[in-house]
């Protein structure tokens, strides 16, 4: 079976995708930015992050792997060396499909590419038995690398591979042949022989010309110096570097010169004729290469995903930690609903903070169990009711994908899947109205949402007359209370959290209560707490503190008379 560092062997690999509406409203662009800048990475982590799994043993597993990387620092510098190379190593794969004899420099380019490989799972063999890994997953990953380095034979590759390095290093220089039309112009070429020492002579145009001078030309094609010039059956002859072997022409070496592009013919006449004058040596070469291109290690290139995944997430949440904000490993509850997160923030917040900006960030308690499953969130404008809602989605999914969690303690019974209701974009409401369209999407997740799902409603139906977003909004309060499911209802619909005895004593199972952003002498304090809606309480506080209520107003205009 595959290995993996998201999921422990034999473990079913059952996800439930995020939808684009939950990822925007999430706002992963926002958090892939923050990752990296690599567009394949991206992509991979993309992927990763837009699957959620709810079992307890999945979360477990990738929580103590996620742990060792947040731990060892030379861990995932070890891990950052090999990613680039393992995806260096992917075209290896192709070397199995290959039938006719590759063309040397390719195989050699290929032989260090294994070669390189093989120092790869040394490197990480020696880090990870040097350090004091406590996961399941890193210890059965170190456990692959020594059976790979063990079975592979690795210091027996080693030797193969220094010796047919040791072949072609040999090979410095190559000569050809060249026949001439009336014009002097090239008309087919050929390798004459191969040799082990580099051609130093530089001055062919001067001895051209000497030779043209002359006004003689050497009959036949035996000079004295480079052998005899005859035909060669490339499929049988044997050759060594230094001799002095001539292949000859055949009329698939024939290459005719292009006058119109001044293409060069005889470079272009190289590559085919060297592959078969060097058949022997390729085959050797090929020959070593078989006994180890299908060593287990090449599974490993399947991992560079969830690497980059880990390293990435783990280099932010580090930098997150230095800011001085609290971080910590989610509890994973293994039976019931209970979820608890003790000075919970917004991870983008952080993240801003991370970046230089100037914020004092927040936190705040939540708990959500069979006490209090349905919260109905009001407050002031711009004062974070957004902001919490998504710190409860980000807390949940970085929990979930075992990242720490942006709080100081968290206990977490997983969810099945998010779902998100934000303001519809009026682009995508041209057919059906604002109302029509946040109607239709409340239908769709219901059609979808289970009794563990987690709902995140921020200021939905709030796009019509209040008489008519109440009314929807009562049922849909309705309709979670009877699933049964999680959510927060961020609204500025403070009859929908007066509303509480209504929700409660309809049929259902999950207690709806009220959580409030409150406001102290007129500032918004940025504090949830649970408490009934404060209503106009809101208005009064930052109307005292602006001097806009009657009896301010009032005692101005007085004291200007």
């Amino acid at each position: 079976m595959e290995f993996s560092l998201m999921f422990p062997l034999n473990a079913e690999k059952k996800t439930n995708t995020i939808n684009s509406e939950c990822t925007n409203d999430l706002s992963f662009e926002f958090l892939l930015d923050a990752l990296t800048e690599n567009r394949y990475e991206r992509i991979h982590l993309s992927n990763i992050m837009s699957e959620i799994c709810c079992d307890p043993e999945v979360i477990s597993y990738r929580c103590g792997v996620f742990e060792d990387f947040y731990n060892h620092k030379e861990l995932r510098d070890a891990m950052e060396k090999l990613v680039p190379r393992l995806a260096d190593l992917r075209d290896i794969e192709r070397f199995q499909k290959d039938q006719e004899g590759s063309a040397l420099w390719s195989l050699v380019n290929r032989l260090r590419e294994i070669d390189e490989y093989v120092e790869c799972i040394t490197s990480l063999k020696d880090t990870l038995e040097r350090l004091d890994i406590k996961s399941d997953g890193m210890k059965k990953l170190r456990d692959l690398v020594t059976e790979i380095d063990r079975e592979s034979g690795f210091d027996e590759l080693r030797a193969d591979m220094d010796e047919t390095f040791e072949k072609v290093r040999r090979l410095r220089s190559i000569t050809i042949g060249v026949n001439l039309d009336e014009m002097l112009r090239p008309k087919t070429a050929g390798i004459v022989s191969l040799n082990d020492t580099e051609f130093r002579d530089s001055g062919l145009m001067r001895r051209f010309m000497k030779f043209a001078d002359k006004k003689e030309l050497t009959e036949g094609v035996d000079n004295g110096e480079s052998g005899q010039f005859h035909p060669a059956n490339p499929t049988t002859a044997r050759v060594e570097f230094g001799a002095i072997v001539a292949t000859g022409f055949t009329n698939d070496m024939k290459h005719e010169t292009y006058a119109a592009t001044g293409a060069d013919t005889i470079s272009n006449a190289i590559s085919k004729p060297v592959s078969k004058i060097m058949k022997r040596t390729v085959d050797d070469i090929k020959s070593t290469l078989k006994r180890y291109v299908n060593i287990s290690g090449y599974a490993l290139i399947n991992l560079m995903p969830e690497i980059v995944f880990y390293i990435r997430w783990a280099e932010l949440i580090a930098k997150i930690e230095a800011t001085g904000m609290p971080v910590c490993k989610a509890e994973i509850a293994l039976k019931g609903r209970d979820n608890s997160f003790k000075e919970l923030y917004n991870l983008k917040l952080a993240i801003n903070k991370v970046r230089g900006e100037d914020i004092n960030i927040i936190t705040n308690d939540i708990d959500f169990n069979d006490e209090h499953r349905i919260f109905i969130l009001t407050g002031p404008n711009r004062g974070g009711k957004t902001i919490f809602t998504q710190a409860v989605g980000l807390a949940f999914l970085l929990a979930q994908w075992g990242i720490y969690v942006p709080c100081k303690s968290a206990v977490i019974g997983p969810v099945d899947n998010i779902f998100t209701h934000f303001p519809a974009d009026e682009n995508e409401t041209v057919d059906l109205g604002r109302l029509g369209e946040e109607s239709k999407r409340l239908s769709e997740i219901f059609d979808v949402a289970t009794d563990k799902s987690l709902l995140l409603l921020n200021e939905s139906l709030a796009t019509t007359s209040v008489a008519e977003g109440l009314f929807i909004a009562k049922d849909v309060v309705k309709a979670m209370r009877y699933l049964g499911n999680s959510a927060v209802f961020n609204t500025h619909m403070h009859e929908l959290a007066r509303s509480l005895d209504e929700f409660n004593s309809a049929e259902g199972k999950s207690r709806v209560e009220s959580l409030v952003t409150g406001v102290r002498d007129g500032e918004r304090s940025f504090k949830v707490s649970i408490s009934p809606p404060q209503g106009l309480s809101y208005a009064r506080d930052i109307a005292e503190k602006y001097g806009v209520t009657f009896e301010k107003i009032k005692d101005a205009i007085d004291r200007k008379q």
